[in-house]
């Protein structure tokens, strides 16, 4: 199975960056792990909608010109449905039965995901309906696909 993360923007705390790095080594006995960072557009702070949409159109654009075709997206956003660690196992394990062979999850930057990068996606996933950044949300998102395939491999994970 081939899991990728596009993603806007780059990781600056180091923290994340060692978390990241230990999931990606972990993950590695599952499945092959691609991570791809896509430039975040500048913007000033008081943007007006549409200028809002403007950077998401064009962080988009990037973000789209990153998936292959044949991927199954899995886009992260706050009106996603919710999953429960097991329940997250079960989406990839049934994915796999049904023949899909990549999966590419989508973290959108600051402003969140453009409407292209939304109507490409199969399936909507939401963590939370917090906010979280989009460098910590990369972290906790490999360590649930991490945790998912433990539980796809019936092996043991703390509850």
């Amino acid at each position: 199975m081939n899991i990728r993360l596009v993603t806007v923007g780059k990781i600056k705390e180091k923290y994340i960056h060692e978390g990241i790095k230990e999931y990606s080594k972990r993950l590695s006995r599952y499945c092959s792990l691609e991570i791809v960072e896509i430039d975040d557009e500048k913007a000033p702070e008081n943007l007006s909608e549409k200028e809002m949409e403007l950077v998401k159109q064009k962080e988009g654009e990037r973000i789209l010109a990153k998936i292959p075709q044949s991927s199954f997206v899995i886009a992260l956003v706050i009106e996603g449905k919710q999953l429960s660690s097991e329940e997250l196992a079960e989406k990839i394990d049934s994915l796999m039965i049904d023949g899909v062979s990549d999966i590419s999850f989508i973290i959108g930057g600051s402003l969140g995901l453009s409407n292209e990068v939304i109507s490409r996606s199969s399936f909507k996933l939401s963590f939370s309906k917090m906010t979280f950044p989009h460098q910590l949300m990369r972290m906790i998102l490999l360590e649930q696909v991490y945790r998912a395939w433990r539980i796809i491999k019936g092996e043991p994970y703390h509850k």
